[in-house]
């Protein structure tokens, strides 16, 4: 897998401090993507783990308070990518206390493969659906157009 972009500090990509990342990788390719630079799997950087380990050091990191991980891109479910982002996600479980997932991608969860859904459980909230740029609404929280839906499918405490 390819990234683009790991913001070690965000506010914009989800509730309270986070970190994100943005993957490469998007095969929906839609029409006014704020983000088409994304969409070839090979462009970015490759996500190793020198990063993985500066994602958990961030994310436990007590100087800021960090909520959570927002993951973005691209499409962090896009099949190639699948297989990293559900490592990442085990280990966040594994070694970060309280903090939640959010998730962003072009797939509707009842589309998703057996694959892309062995990600469910890591994850606290999914948005899916492709960006419709006829459905463009800049006042939606957490989505750019009105087809996209947040599924808050966990809860998990914060630290």
């Amino acid at each position: 897998m390819n990234y683009h972009r790991y913001y070690q500090v965000d506010v914009v990509n989800g509730p309270g401090t986070r970190c994100t990342l943005f993957v490469s990788g998007c095969e929906h390719q839609c029409r006014g993507c704020y983000n088409q630079s994304t969409w070839d799997p090979r462009s970015g950087h490759p996500f190793d783990e020198q990063l993985e380990n500066q994602i958990i050091q961030d994310l436990n990191d007590t100087r800021i308070h960090r909520r959570g991980l927002s993951l973005s891109g691209g499409d962090p479910l896009f099949p190639a990518n699948v297989p990293a982002i559900l490592q990442l996600l085990k280990r966040v479980r594994a070694e970060c206390q309280g903090k939640d997932i959010w998730l962003w991608t072009g797939y509707k969860l009842s589309e998703l493969s057996p694959a892309q859904r062995a990600v469910l459980p890591y994850i606290d909230v999914l948005i899916d659906g492709k960006f419709d740029q006829s459905l463009a609404d800049p006042s939606l929280l957490y989505r750019g157009s009105s087809n996209q839906v947040v599924h808050h499918l966990h809860e998990h405490p914060q630290g």
